[in-house]
């Protein structure tokens, strides 16, 4: 809405950049053309884009209406706290800067479920109209989550469904997407998401991938909103930052119990794993702190696995300086590019696990026909320690070595196939032969300096 806003305080789902409107042309990330430009240039670089679609709500108004409301509990927004009477809301939305290009909807107070403002009392209050129903089919938290902020969308109003079905398809054929992000996907109806994410599809094409940001800590809350969408997307999982955020600030955790209840053992086909992100940094309305010791573990245990999707946090991989209370520097001892580049050159084939010890875990990768190579991971979060772990009889007499550097040893496999590797306490180290096809590529410095002018 704003000129300096991220995009959460949505106006103009059809302003990408293009009309001056709320007082500038561009957005805080530059002018419509300048983001098609940047995504042409991904596609060129193999880059795929993801749409972030914030479809819940909608801000900044153009002009307030007045209609019937009732105020509800904040606490349960199932139970009504007030009588009906008429509130000043702003819900008038004709958007006068684009006008009726791309699409002609215009919208009204018939649109929206709710609002958190009277204008005409200077009340802040969860009102909802009184004439709707919040919707059936989103998140149960504090009674009914459907109302997030601003003015509320109404997914069981026809237009609406147009209007945004219609804008899906839209920004397909402005952007090269790979996929899209549903923003706060618990808090508007599962029924419309599953109908919009169709669409697309249908529209756009088939291949395009959606993740929804559906934020629970309970693995079976998420199962079933994946059952609610014919398992048609994937989910952030929200129980492994929990775990992981647990773990690190418990002394003598089980790490063998590190993927008990997530959603990377229970759907692996639909999990994305990651271990911190923008809500959940320092300072964030969702912080999930993690000790820094266990940072690399977390990474490790998300880039160099057989199951979900990894996602690398911005800021752990670059840092955070400018704009932020609580600035952060690149974490893993800015070893994160080369657990990343590890995953690429090395965590295929099939896996072996060695969850035996409560305090020190390792697994195998054993390659594949293009990429043989295979590696070694082994981590503490107590005292030193070490694995005999089997990586094949075709590796015996070669010579391993940790490619993170925090391990000195040399690692002869054996003529049968096994070697006995190390890790120091409260470190993880990851091995692979010192002769492997892109090892010299790991000892590349990644250009970080994306802060200096």
């Amino acid at each position: 809405m704003t000129p300096s806003g991220n995009g959460y305080d949505i106006y103009d789902l059809y302003d990408l950049g293009e009309f001056d409107q709320k007082g500038s042309r561009s957005t805080k990330w530059g002018s419509k053309a300048e983001l098609q430009s940047l995504a042409s240039s991904a596609r060129n670089l193999g880059i795929g884009i993801y749409w972030d679609a914030v479809l819940n709500h909608k801000a900044g108004a153009d002009y307030t209406e007045r209609f019937p409301a009732v105020k509800v509990d904040p606490k349960d927004r199932s139970v009504e706290i007030s009588a009906v009477k008429e509130i000043e809301g702003w819900v008038g939305f004709s958007f006068p800067g684009r006008d009726s290009l791309h699409s002609p909807m215009k919208y009204s107070w018939h649109h929206f479920s709710g609002v958190d403002w009277d204008e005409a009392r200077k009340k802040n209050a969860i009102y909802k109209v009184a004439s709707k129903r919040w919707s059936d089919d989103v998140a149960h938290e504090k009674g009914n989550y459907d109302y997030l902020m601003f003015a509320d969308l109404d997914y069981s109003n026809l237009e609406v469904q147009k209007d945004v079905l219609r804008w899906g398809e839209w920004i397909g054929s402005q952007l090269p997407l790979r996929g899209m992000r549903l923003d706060a996907s618990k808090h508007y109806s599962a029924d419309f998401q599953k109908k919009f994410v169709n669409h697309v599809r249908a529209t756009v094409g088939p291949q395009l991938s959606f993740v929804a940001e559906y934020w629970s800590g309970d693995v079976r809350v998420l199962t079933h909103y994946l059952q609610n969408m014919d398992h048609q997307l994937s989910l952030f999982d929200a129980p492994l930052v929990g775990r992981f955020s647990r773990f690190s600030r418990t002394g003598g955790a089980d790490l063998r119990k590190i993927f008990n209840d997530t959603l990377v053992e229970n759907k692996p086909a639909h999990a994305i794993t990651l271990v911190m992100n923008h809500d959940t940094q320092p300072g964030q309305s969702l912080e999930a702190p993690i000790a820094s010791f266990f940072t690399p573990l977390a990474y490790a245990l998300i880039l160099l696995r057989d199951k979900g999707q990894p996602c690398i946090f911005y800021g752990d991989l670059y840092g955070i300086r400018r704009g932020v209370k609580n600035p952060m520097t690149p974490s893993c001892g800015r070893k994160l590019p080369v657990l990343a580049r590890a995953r690429k050159l090395y965590a295929y084939g099939e896996q072996c696990d060695y969850f035996d010890q409560a305090n020190c875990i390792g697994f195998v990768r054993y390659g594949n026909l293009h990429h043989p190579s295979g590696l070694a991971c082994i981590m503490s979060n107590a005292g030193a320690s070490q694995k005999r772990m089997y990586v094949g009889r075709s590796h015996a007499k070669e010579q391993w070595t940790d490619i993170l550097g925090w391990h000195p040893r040399t690692v002869i496999i054996d003529k049968k196939g096994y070697g006995i590797f190390p890790v120091y306490e409260m470190q993880v180290s990851v091995w692979v032969n010192s002769a492997a096809e892109g090892r010299e590529s790991l000892r590349e410095s990644f250009e970080e300096g994306i802060y200096e002018d």
